[in-house]
């Protein structure tokens, strides 16, 4: 097995990160390694996967604490042995814990039994789907590629060989257990520890499967159709239930866990459930008003401004926005207005302008003629 690489590193961390540096970390890291953005190097499907592995570790409270007490022992199955937390010599950590105090009854209760053959739920899965702004607003189906762990055609999950079955362990019977008795200067103290014949599994392969080597799971990739709801945003997570990796024992398959990145659009923003964008008008356009053309996610709409529009006036298009996530109503778009000065003007053109501005008095400026008035005010203060 190739040795792993440190979580932090994969995201360009150090240790003791806060859950937003994870975040951004790992936002910025996917969509540098996307393979959609690197088609010619497979290789950025194995850096993708890695990138994926470490935040759905680091991103997880839980986990985290596991892999920073344990490292990749802590949190991955297949880490040194099927089967439980690996590097443990293949059973989790409430096996080593039943060893060391299960004739004490460690917690308050009684020696657990053989959870290496317990059934235990497969991992969730972490994956990112980058879509179009439009695509946010209006909702699409988007199928994804993963790589998730899958039961073993070969062997139907049962890890040995066509033909043959794994065997009933001599040691412990089948149970995963033994019971070892020592004697103290107390009395004879008996406890249950996990039977290193089979490493606590009661049973034992001796023909194993040759396309899993007697794991009975095997990473494959498989094609997930997604629907992405009309009203997502960048950075929500869609969960697919039992789209994870298998489980172990006949254990429930994890959950597929895909975080969206929504690409930027040339003429909008987005606010929430509402939509913003600047609308250029001329000189002419806002001295006079006009019927101007206004872009909408639904498509071009007219609106009339009024006459002597200024620069930075805003106006609303009530339900123009982006429909509310799992709901029927819809945000609204709010269009700033710009007023273009023109360039480039001819001699004509300027003689034409300072006529027109000649005719003018300070009460077609009234927010000149007030600015004036509050800087004599000031003055004479």
């Amino acid at each position: 097995m190739a040795e792993k690489r440190d979580y932090y590193e994969v995201l360009g961390l150090q240790k003791g990160a806060t859950e937003d540096e994870i975040k951004k970390a790992f936002r910025k890291k996917a969509r540098e390694n996307h393979p959609d953005l690197h088609p010619d190097d497979p290789s950025y499907v194995e850096k993708f996967q890695e990138i994926n592995e470490a935040n759905e570790v680091l991103s997880d409270p839980e986990k985290r604490a596991r892999y920073d007490q344990f490292g990749h022992a802590g949190v991955d199955p297949s880490y040194g042995g099927e089967g439980g937390m690996g590097g443990f010599g293949g059973f989790d950590m409430d096996d080593i814990l039943g060893s060391i105090f299960g004739g004490f009854g460690f917690g308050g209760g009684a020696t657990r039994g053989n959870s290496a053959n317990a059934p235990r739920r497969g991992a969730d899965l972490q994956e990112t789907a980058t879509i179009n702004f439009m695509d946010a607003c209006t909702g699409k189906k988007q199928e994804l590629k993963i790589n998730r762990m899958c039961v073993c055609e070969a062997c139907k999950g049962t890890g040995a060989n066509e033909g043959t079955s794994a065997e009933i362990c001599p040691d412990c019977q089948g149970r995963g257990t033994v019971k070892t008795t020592q004697r103290t200067p107390f009395g004879a103290i008996s406890s249950t520890k996990p039977c290193p014949h089979c490493n606590g599994k009661g049973k034992i392969i001796t023909n194993p499967c040759p396309k899993c080597r007697g794991v009975g799971r095997l990473r494959m990739q498989k094609t997930v159709s997604v629907d992405i709801p009309a009203g997502i945003d960048d950075g929500q997570t869609i969960r697919l239930s039992g789209q994870g990796d298998c489980g172990v024992n006949g254990g429930p398959s994890g959950d597929l866990l895909i975080s969206i990145i929504v690409k930027s659009h040339p003429l909008f923003k987005r606010d929430g459930y509402d939509i913003h964008c600047d609308i250029p008008v001329t000189y002419m356009e806002a001295v006079l008003g006009a019927e101007i053309t206004v872009p909408t996610i639904d498509g071009d709409v007219k609106y009339n401004i009024s006459e002597g529009t200024q620069t930075g006036t805003v106006f609303r298009l009530k339900g123009k926005g982006v429909k509310k996530l799992h709901r029927t109503e819809r945000g609204n778009q709010y269009v700033k207005i710009y007023v273009e000065v023109p360039k480039n003007l001819s001699k004509k053109q300027k003689d034409l302008l300072k006529e027109f501005e000649s005719s003018l008095s300070e009460k077609n400026y009234a927010k000149r003629q007030s600015f004036f008035e509050k800087l004599r005010s000031k003055l004479d203060l």
